[in-house]
């Protein structure tokens, strides 16, 4: 009798059709994702004029999905560590969905408002257990890359949704583009079947079984037997306490990932809440201030892939401080006035080091912790990182409402990149202190 370490096999393999199978899965689960994320600086113009909402009034109402996201950060990325991540995507999927078809139906702010609440809570928790399962399944030479590859679904459903926008606003109204979330849930039951359940927990389980069947189709050239013992190595039990995230020399990269992960959050939804508005206000019609959310979401893609095939060939880390501090200047040159040319350029380049960096902080912190803390380390990190993305919308109101300059607004949004900069180097000197010699993050666990 043999024991076997899942992650010896899950690290080696050779990257194959199964392999395909989990990214595509987890890309269309963040696809719809970030489909219902954006719809709210798409359809913001409208309802600020429907309902006669005031700047201040509009960023209050923007932040609560986000209030909900980091509840459910909190709660369901902890949960799936007990529950699986299979239950605990399944769990989100239908919250989200179900509550942006609702979101069309709301006739006044309060509505909205709690409609908006639950979709949060599902979209806070989807995204830690996709980043997990798909960082469970990814061999380890091509971690970081699979996983910003699978997370750039996140910025097409961005696009998607300020594409929609383009076509469905003028035609059919606001209401809409909520009305469309009952595609995917229809889809849900398909992407259950397919979507694998974690390795890693179905050992802890004691599902054997199902486990050696998941290795066979993983490396199907793999000596895995009947008789063997299959071990999970870095799982440590089923302690999933906040306090695991502080030990063996984590404190002050947790602390800095979450900084960083407040302040590139902030950043990207101040950009996606108001950048529509912002550029309405300064002179472009609806369809063109829409036309910029779709280069800051084709530019977060390009950033998510990018950084992380930069990440597994050189240090994830040092990629992310590089990319925040590309993100402060770019987003402080939006206010210039420039030619046509160059705004796209400057909000394709803001796209790629916030949503893009955004991704690789996901990487980044799954790479940190082991598989029994790993959703909730990512639950966590997202959780405090919903601040930011909370306070995002709130700023821009709030700068908007005192109606300063349209420079001095993007000046604003872009002091969190410098700040995220100094965190992640901070990030990199402890984990100097604390190394351990693998991956291309700077420590992991």
């Amino acid at each position: 009798m043999r024991k076997i370490d899942i992650h010896e096999i899950i690290d080696n393999a050779r990257f194959n059709r199964f392999h395909w199978m989990v990214m595509l899965w987890c890309a269309l689960l963040l696809i719809f994702d970030g489909y219902d994320l954006f719809i709210y600086g798409v359809v913001l113009p409208v309802i600020m004029k429907e309902w006669g909402l005031t700047p201040l009034q509009a960023g209050a109402l923007g932040s609560y999905a986000l209030f909900g996201m980091m509840f459910g950060a909190l709660a369901f990325g902890s949960l799936a560590d007990k529950i699986g991540r299979k239950k605990g995507i399944a769990i989100c999927f239908a919250l989200f969905s179900g509550a942006t078809i609702l979101n069309g139906f709301a006739s006044n702010p309060t509505e909205f408002g709690i409609f908006r609440f639950l979709a949060g809570l599902g979209c806070g928790g989807l995204m830690p257990n996709a980043v997990a399962l798909m960082n469970e399944y990814a061999p380890k030479r091509l971690r970081s890359t699979l996983v910003a590859i699978m997370f750039s679904g996140y910025s097409l459903g961005g696009m998607l949704s300020a594409g929609v926008g383009i076509y469905m606003l003028p035609r059919f109204g606001w209401e809409s583009m909520f009305f469309a979330a009952a595609i995917p849930l229809l889809l849900l039951p398909v992407i259950l079947y397919y979507l694998p359940e974690s390795i890693g927990f179905l050992v802890r389980q004691g599902r054997s079984e199902q486990a050696r069947a998941l290795l066979k189709r993983l490396d199907p050239n793999s000596d895995v037997r009947a008789d063997d013992v299959l071990e999970a190595v870095d799982a440590k039990g089923n302690s999933v306490s906040v306090l695991e995230l502080f030990r063996e020399g984590r404190g002050v990269r947790t602390l800095a990932i979450w900084v960083a992960f407040f302040c590139c959050l902030l950043m990207v939804y101040a950009l996606s809440s108001w950048l529509p508005k912002l550029m309405a206000n300064a002179g472009y019609s609806l369809g063109s201030s829409l036309s910029f959310l779709l280069a800051l979401n084709f530019g977060g893609m390009f950033g998510a892939i990018l950084g992380g095939w930069l990440g597994d060939r050189f240090n994830l880390t040092k990629v992310m401080i590089v990319f925040f501090v590309a993100a402060a200047v770019s987003i402080s040159l939006l206010g210039v006035n420039s030619p046509m040319p160059v705004l796209y350029l400057l909000i394709f380049i803001a796209g790629a080091t916030t949503i893009g960096t955004q991704i690789l902080l996901y990487a980044g912190a799954a790479q940190l912790y082991g598989l029994s803390i790993r959703s909730t380390g990512l639950g966590w990190a997202s959780g405090i990182g919903r601040n930011g993305a909370i306070v995002g919308p709130l700023l821009g109101g709030a700068l908007m409402g005192i109606n300063l300059p349209l420079q001095l607004n993007f000046m604003a949004f872009a002091i969190p990149g410098a700040i995220a900069a100094l965190a992640m180097t901070v990030f990199v000197i402890n984990g100097k202190r604390h190394s351990v010699p693998t991956a291309p993050l700077a420590a992991q666990a």
